[in-house]
């Protein structure tokens, strides 16, 4: 059987009278002990100093490596489907083009307004009140609330909601209460119409917007 005992002797011995000493001149045991001591420090000043750097930075290059195998595939899926989209795209116009012409301009307002007006009278219809708001001008598009009052009879009153559904032009009822008085049916409602911007009013409301994001960029800044 091993001895442990005088091994661990003999290990101790070999770590005694080692001062002034050339390592070179050390026992087996010292000379692999200071090796691996050495060798442990090597990696760990090496880990410190470079390393850690290095596997950082190979991180992030794989982590920018997978968001440009993304953007890749994005792209390569698109290009595959590019007809598609170019039909798809081709359909949105169309139909943006459709909407649009629902949309008066700002010249063919009163006409819209009249026809409104004629739309109630033609059902034989009584205006208490038809008064147009203050337009509100979005990015693209104005809005223009009308507050009417109408009277008669109910199937002319439905008669009216239909007529104005069915305008060429794009007109919303709104906020709609109905009243009976007298035997007749008493409508109140908000109507809405819209517009499109002219091309002037569009780059006014791009001036404003980029002045706005002007300022509060600076009170950011202060």
């Amino acid at each position: 059987m091993m001895d442990f005992q005088r091994l661990d002797e003999s290990i101790r011995s070999q770590f005694r009278g080692l001062n002034g000493r050339h390592p070179g001149q050390w026992p087996v045991v010292p000379r692999m002990a200071c090796a691996l001591a050495v060798t442990i420090a090597v990696i760990f000043l090496g880990w410190f100093f470079y390393w850690s750097d290095q596997i950082e930075h190979l991180s992030v290059g794989e982590q920018e490596e997978q968001k440009l195998k993304e953007a890749y595939r994005s792209k390569l899926f698109q290009a595959v489907n590019l007809p598609a989209l170019r039909k798809q795209k081709e359909e949105v116009d169309g139909y943006v083009s459709k909407l649009e012409k629902q949309l008066p301009s700002k010249a063919e307002m009163d006409a819209l307004l009249s026809e409104i007006n004629q739309a109630g009278l033609g059902r034989g219809l009584q205006f208490e009140l038809f008064k147009p708001g203050q337009v509100l001008v979005k990015d693209y598009y104005a809005e223009l609330p009308i507050d009417i009052r109408i009277t008669g009879s109910y199937h002319d009153v439905g008669a009216f909601a239909s007529d104005i559904a069915n305008l060429p032009r794009i007109v919303t009822l709104n906020n709609m209460s109905l009243a009976s008085k007298d035997g007749n049916l008493t409508l109140e409602a908000i109507a809405k119409t819209f517009r499109y911007l002219d091309p002037e009013e569009v780059a006014a409301q791009r001036k404003a917007a980029a002045a706005k994001k002007a300022a509060e960029s600076k009170g950011e800044r202060k």
